[in-house]
């Protein structure tokens, strides 16, 4: 039963963490705008965005206010690796 409730907390703790860093936020914007590693960031956390997305408006996938192509490419780099890395764990086919 601890262990469950602790299971618990580190969860809950982590979703604190990482909706502190979502894409958006409900702020009028950084004092800096988002750069190549806040793309990563963005990208990793990205289908968590999404499914937060649903029930607030102002978080967003995509930061909005970025430095351009540099968080772009880091955006894009970290969504390609993180579900590009699912097949990783796929079972190979019984082959021939």
């Amino acid at each position: 039963m601890k262990k469950q409730v602790f299971l618990l907390f580190v969860v809950l703790g982590l979703i604190f963490l990482i909706s502190g860093c979502m894409p958006g936020g409900g702020h009028n914007g950084p004092a800096t705008p988002a750069g190549f590693f806040m793309g990563v960031w963005h990208g990793w956390i990205a289908p968590i965005s999404l499914i937060a997305g649903l029930f607030n408006d102002a978080i967003r996938v995509y930061e909005p206010y970025n430095s351009g192509w540099w968080y772009d490419f880091g955006f894009y780099i970290a969504v390609i690796s993180g579900f590009g890395s699912i097949a990783l764990f796929r079972k190979k086919a019984s082959g021939k």
